[in-house]
């Protein structure tokens, strides 16, 4: 199924060109009136230069003004290839068709809202035969049964226009579309961009990187090493203070001569609460037991980090460089 974006909209045109298979792009002049766009002609020729194949409006309330505004187009820049004129169907509509195909250009002949009008699109030899689904839907009737009797009918007699399934609303548009089993379908930029999306795909990619990264990145990538030390002469205020700046849940308590004592953790600070102490803002570290540190080398990596984490069940390790307290690492760094 041919790919096509619905816009004039220059930035959402660049996006999609670069995706690399986008089939081509569709315009209204009602898309060019939203966007405020005062010099039609300029605008259609820089959005030419975006796609592979441009379809573009040619009107006229005959089939020689019609053809005489697809030459003009023409001899503005635009390439015979790359171009399907856009035509709303009609009988002279039908007309234009039929000459603008034997000269052997291409042709959408659209605002198909009936078979009947269908049909005479297919005898034209449209290249394109486009019903509006999104109107039609909102006027009440069947959209989808109507674009599906016109791909039976491309079937059934072999004609060899293309259905384009046009006036997207919403994603489900694109599953009926698909379904249905449309030749091509044209869509807006806030509905392509959704395509890809879906709750479970994001969960399963966040992992995906998470295990990367805890594969690849070290300890010394995270490692933090700013605002996590105090002295053993420090009292729990001073503590808290720190943590507050490094927003870790734990601060490294330094002997004087910078050994290692141990680590206190918002988890001890609430057991101090619990336990009813009096005062403990003044307590200082000098009159609590010295403790030996759950530590991680620097050199390890966050996925050796993350089963330390597990084994232990604590949320900070001490990491150590050459024997020495470098820093702390955070088990949120690990995810």
């Amino acid at each position: 199924m041919e790919l096509y974006l619905d816009s004039v909209n220059l930035e959402e045109i660049k996006k999609a060109s670069q995706l690399g298979y986008i089939t081509g792009l569709t315009t209204t002049p009602t898309f060019m009136v939203k966007e405020g766009v005062k010099d039609v002609d300029a605008q259609i020729l820089k959005i030419a230069e975006y796609v592979n194949v441009l379809q573009v409006e040619a009107l006229g309330n005959t089939a020689e003004e019609i053809i005489k505004e697809a030459n003009r187009l023409i001899d503005l820049g635009l390439s015979r290839e790359k171009t399907v004129f856009k035509i709303p169907i009609s009988l002279e509509g039908t007309r234009a068709c039929k000459m603008l195909v034997d000269q052997g250009l291409q042709v959408n002949l659209h605002l198909v809202y009936t078979l009947q009008q269908a049909y005479m699109a297919f005898a034209a030899g449209a290249t394109y035969v486009c019903p509006l689904v999104g109107r039609l839907q909102d006027q009440g009737h069947d959209a989808l049964g109507l674009v599906k009797q016109c791909v039976e009918i491309t079937q059934r007699y072999g004609y060899n226009s293309k259905i384009m399934f046009s006036s997207v609303r919403n994603v489900e548009h694109v599953k009926n579309a698909l379904n249905i089993g449309v030749h091509t379908i044209t869509i807006p930029w806030k509905i392509m961009h959704k395509l890809t999306q879906n709750h479970f795909t994001t969960i399963g990619t966040d992992q995906f990187i998470n295990d990367t990264n805890a594969l690849m990145k070290k300890v010394s990538d995270v490692v933090v090493q700013e605002n996590v030390t105090v002295s053993s002469s420090a009292t729990i205020t001073d503590a808290l203070i720190v943590m507050t700046k490094s927003k870790l849940g734990a601060v490294a308590v330094m002997n004087e001569d910078q050994s290692f004592r141990r680590l206190f953790t918002d988890g001890d600070l609430r057991r101090m609460l619990n336990d009813q102490q009096s005062n403990i803002q003044g307590i200082t570290f000098s009159s609590m037991d010295a403790q030996a540190p759950i530590t991680i080398d620097v050199d390890n990596t966050l996925y050796d980090a993350r089963k330390v984490f597990n084994e232990k069940n604590v949320d900070t390790l001490v990491v150590m460089e050459d024997g020495k307290f470098t820093g702390l690492i955070d088990i949120h760094h690990t995810i």
